[in-house]
């Protein structure tokens, strides 16, 4: 290595001999290393699961559709229906909550019960019915000589 000071090396090389890098061919040639590797990976499998989630919440199912899909389940023709979309459990999907209702009226005792009441839970994304509640008809108290309800 001779040459004036500030002047390339002239060991034939760019010097990297001297830093230790010998046979350095640049980035262009390597493979990527392992922990490169598994960092993609899991960024892929990261943009998989988001991909999922997102898809999941969607509301694929209009209310109209899962009213329709509630009618059928029951075996009477509903005078009220309510409906709300709720998102129920820890993933939080989307879910239809249809009541389907005949009220008694002022018959009776209680003029809040139903003759019949359903509620049913419907997947809004997939469509799919998850249950059906039927309320119990009601038993009216019976009526003593007196007058008094007894239970």
């Amino acid at each position: 290595m001779t040459g004036a000071p500030g002047a390339p090396p002239t060991d034939g090389g760019d010097g990297a001999e001297r830093r230790g890098l010998g046979g350095y061919a640049g980035r262009k040639g390597q493979l990527p290393t392992w922990p490169r590797v598994a960092m993609v990976v899991a960024l892929f499998l990261f943009m998989l699961f988001i991909v999922k989630a997102c898809q999941n919440d969607q509301v694929r199912l209009t209310q109209d559709d899962a009213i329709a899909l509630a009618e059928e389940q029951v075996d009477f023709e509903p005078e009220n229906t309510q409906i709300r979309l709720l998102r129920q459990g820890l993933d939080r999907r989307p879910v239809w909550v249809v009541s389907l209702s005949i009220p008694k009226g002022e018959e009776g005792p209680n003029p809040d019960f139903f003759k019949r009441l359903a509620l049913v839970r419907i997947d809004a994304n997939k469509g799919t019915v998850e249950s059906v509640e039927e309320q119990e008809t009601p038993v009216p108290p019976k009526r003593t000589d007196a007058g008094q309800a007894q239970p």
